[in-house]
């Protein structure tokens, strides 16, 4: 989904179930399809990584990702996409600091706000 918004480069992806067996570190079956480590590239020097938790971690909505783009049509499809499902805390609209701003929490419950300059 963050893909399709940022119209993005998934540069790489890694699963909780590619990781070699650790004894010190068990990895239970539910679990092997989670996403260890993620990286993608939003422009030439910009990314966004992440990993998942635990199914049942309820603590997304303590997180707040900042995004500055640097194209109002691009901030419009990630808006777009990221508000399918998602609430809208602020619509994304000119403000005195910015082109555009808004906040949209997403249907996983992870609140990001836009700026375009």
């Amino acid at each position: 989904m963050y893909q399709k918004a940022f119209d993005g480069e998934m540069i790489a992806i890694q699963k909780y179930g590619d990781m070699p067996p650790n004894p010190e570190f068990p990895v239970v079956e539910s679990d092997k399809d989670l996403v260890l480590h993620a990286e993608l590239k939003l422009t030439e020097s910009g990314y966004i990584m992440g990993s998942d938790g635990k199914k049942d971690f309820q603590d997304a909505e303590k997180v707040c990702i900042s995004v500055e783009l640097d194209s109002e049509e691009r901030a419009k499809n990630a808006w777009n996409v990221l508000q399918e499902g998602g609430t809208i805390h602020m619509d994304l609209q000119p403000t005195f600091f910015s082109k555009l701003h808004g906040s949209v929490k997403d249907k996983y419950g992870v609140t990001w706000m836009f700026t375009v300059m």
